[in-house]
């Protein structure tokens, strides 16, 4: 089975897991700006940089979502190969 699979196919879910991986980095990102001025003493960014963070958990939810479409996609494909 290995040798019939390109290297570079594209199955369901792995453009919303790349997807959500970039924008999980960009909270991640966001958050390490937004805490840091806590230890660093200066003014507290705007609340938009909070907003900001919040990316990494809708990340997190879109990458988990890619994997849950590429799991049924997975099941389907073997449903299909036993019958």
């Amino acid at each position: 089975m290995r040798d019939k699979t390109q290297p570079n196919s594209a199955e369901p879910g792995d453009r919303l897991i790349r997807v959500g991986g970039i924008v999980f980095v960009i909270g991640a990102v966001a958050t390490l700006v937004t805490v840091a001025p806590l230890f660093l003493g200066t003014t507290p960014f705007p609340v938009y940089m909070f907003v900001l963070s919040m990316l990494m958990g809708v990340g997190f939810l879109l990458a988990g979502a890619g994997v849950l479409q590429s799991v049924a996609a997975g099941r389907r494909r073997a449903r299909d190969a036993r019958f």
